[in-house]
């Protein structure tokens, strides 16, 4: 068994970045309106949806989702502001590990473009 390597990502400020899945979580949560749909298109449990979006807003401080009233389902999610600055600074971060080491970007995000 390999030995885990637990790596934290941070801005010039001293901010948290997170990993590739709950960016793809909120991303999906944007396009079907819901964390429960989101998770669904997904494969995963709502439950672990749920708390892959809170273990984020914890460790980063603010909440990502709001609830929303009425639609089909009786309600759903939307992204706070706090969320959409979180993935324009996370996907910029990302994007330039990509473009300084090829190498390096598939040992943080394996499997990823």
């Amino acid at each position: 068994m390999k030995p885990m390597i637990r790596v934290v990502l941070c801005d010039e400020k001293g901010e948290r970045f997170f990993g590739e899945g709950p960016c793809r979580l909120l991303h999906r949560i944007e396009e079907t309106g819901s964390l429960r749909a989101a998770a669904q298109a997904m494969g995963l449990s709502y439950s672990k949806a749920l708390r892959i979006v809170k273990r984020a807003e914890k460790e980063l401080g603010f909440a990502l989702t709001c609830k929303t009233i009425g639609g089909r389902g009786g309600g759903g999610s939307t992204l706070t502001e706090g969320a959409h600055d979180f993935l324009e600074r996370y996907e910029a971060y990302r994007d330039a590990c990509v473009q300084t080491d090829c190498e390096l970007y598939p040992a943080f995000f394996p499997g990823k473009r």
